[in-house]
């Protein structure tokens, strides 16, 4: 809490005239505003994270790497309110969660799937590639598909508006665009952005974009022809927040969209202005969808597949380029690990044919970043009628399992062990091994445990970690295990402490 009030008082607002600044803390509107804009530093405000998604985190700490927003907080006041290295979208929702939270707004944290970053409100996301899939040198790619993008809803009432907009509403600490010329995003409501009341404050299309946005992928052919594909069902997938009192998922993309092709989505998008989806697409009568086998985890050779379905009475001629490349969770390319390129693919009458690509994890393994993410995309050119049809898809590959087991009776003030083990997937060694432990409740703050030397393949590392549970009921031990080759490793294990006796 005291760090919390700290922040709003290192804010430019309360810099600039404090009297004014105190006077409007009693809204949470401008409240929820001045948090998003200090929890990131992009304004040069003192705020709390820098951003950084460069995969270079050297000089500071990984967004991979934190396990709470407590020790975020702790070092920004401990080294003087310089910016903590570094965060992600996760990083600013959770701290912006914990900082709304302290000040009394009910806060949560939302994760939307393949979400849109429209740098200049027309509500498509343009994407040039060739059929290498690599961007076109003369290309410079300004929109962008985050593979899932975090912010907050905070609950409060809106009284800046005439009809009812009170209840959730949506603000985003990550530094994407300026909002009224500064690093802040929000609060949104979340019914104008299922609506498509583009008008309200804040920050509303952006928002309507991140979930709503079409997609269209400018293909450059090699004989210097553009082909073109719209797909406008791609964004806003599953939409999520933690359910209450559990450890599951709360899908809650109701709340922010219609459901897909009804009579209530049309008019929002009429209401918006998004042409693409009020026209009626051209069925081609072929379609392609990326298939997934099981084991897709770090350090394995696994397989992807190419299904083709040609609904139509003919047989078809076609060429195919199924591709794998390893990609950021910002969407951005990286190096290519696996390709087949078919120039003779016949499609039978009213058939499927189903295409396998082999991932290799010699091919994979050096180059993914810390996100774990690969993206397979597959390109079908039928030779007849020209049309191009486009498939994509992205994976996670698993990180192993971090076991934590609770050694001894879970008592209030009582000592207790946890012993926590980790198997090394990979087929090389690892070093350079820590584990990170933290619990409110548990711990008094983090507990680190380093290990000396190699884990060879297969091999099981474990260390052992004591603590004194300082508070009763349901508590949870979150865990972050780093190495050379393994980074944001995360496991974590409920412990009920039963009371001191009476």
């Amino acid at each position: 809490l005291d760090v919390s009030l700290q922040l709003l008082d290192k804010n430019p607002k309360f810099l600039k005239d404090a009297n004014r600044d105190c006077s409007k803390r009693n809204d949470p509107v401008y409240i929820g505003r001045i948090v998003t804009a200090m929890v990131n530093f992009n304004d040069q405000d003192n705020g709390v994270l820098y951003g950084r998604w460069d995969n270079n985190y050297s000089d500071g700490i990984s967004p991979m790497a934190w396990i709470g927003s407590v020790d975020i907080l702790r070092r920004w006041t401990k080294y003087g309110f310089q910016a903590v290295r570094y965060g992600q979208c996760w990083v600013f929702a959770a701290v912006a969660c914990t900082v709304l939270r302290c000040l009394g707004i009910p806060t949560r944290v939302v994760t939307n799937y393949n979400s849109a970053h429209d740098t200049n409100s027309n509500l498509i996301i343009e994407q040039f590639l060739d059929e290498n899939w690599k961007q076109p040198q003369q290309q410079k790619q300004k929109d962008m598909i985050w593979n899932f993008h975090c912010w907050v809803e905070s609950w409060m009432t809106r009284p800046d508006f005439t009809e009812n907009y009170d209840g959730w509403q949506v603000l985003d600490p990550t530094p994407q665009e300026k909002s009224e010329g500064v690093y802040c995003c929000g609060p949104a409501p979340v019914k104008a952005i299922k609506e498509g009341s583009l008008s309200l404050k804040y920050d509303v299309p952006f928002i309507f974009a991140e979930v709503n946005a079409d997609v269209v992928y400018f293909l450059e052919q090699n004989d210097g022809t553009t082909k073109k594909t719209i797909h406008t069902s791609k964004v806003g997938k599953s939409i999520s927040t933690k359910s209450v009192g559990r450890d599951e998922r709360e899908d809650i993309t109701d709340n922010y969209k219609y459901p897909e092709g009804s009579e209530e989505e049309r008019r929002v998008f009429e209401k918006a202005n998004n042409q693409n989806k009020l026209i009626e697409k051209e069925q081609t009568g072929v379609s392609i969808s990326i298939k997934v086998s099981e084991g897709m985890n770090k350090g394995c050779n696994f397989d992807v597949f190419c299904v083709i379905n040609n609904d139509t009475p003919e047989e078809r001629q076609c060429r195919l380029i199924f591709c794998a490349r390893t990609v950021s969770y910002r969407g951005v390319l990286g190096i290519e690990c696996g390709k087949k390129d078919l120039l003779n693919v016949t499609l039978p009458a009213h058939g499927e044919k189903r295409v396998p690509l082999r991932i290799l994890y010699e091919k994979y393994g050096n180059y993914l970043t810390q996100d774990n993410l690969i993206k397979l995309m597959a390109l079908l050119y039928e030779y007849e009628s020209k049309d191009v049809i486009l498939g994509l898809r992205n994976i996670y590959l698993k990180n192993p399992d971090v076991k934590v087991r609770i050694l001894g009776e879970p008592m209030q003030k009582r000592k207790l062990v946890a012993e926590i083990t980790l198997q090394n997937p990979l087929k090389q060694p690892i070093s350079a091994c820590k584990f990170t432990v933290e619990g409110a409740g548990l711990t008094k703050g983090q507990q680190c445990k380093e290990l000396d030397g190699c884990i060879e393949p297969g091999e099981d590392v474990k260390v052992r970690v004591d603590f004194i549970p300082q508070q009763s009921g349901l508590r949870q031990l979150v865990v972050d295990f780093e190495c050379d080759k393994l980074k944001g490793v995360k496991g974590y294990r409920n412990v009920i402490i039963a009371p001191l006796p009476k």
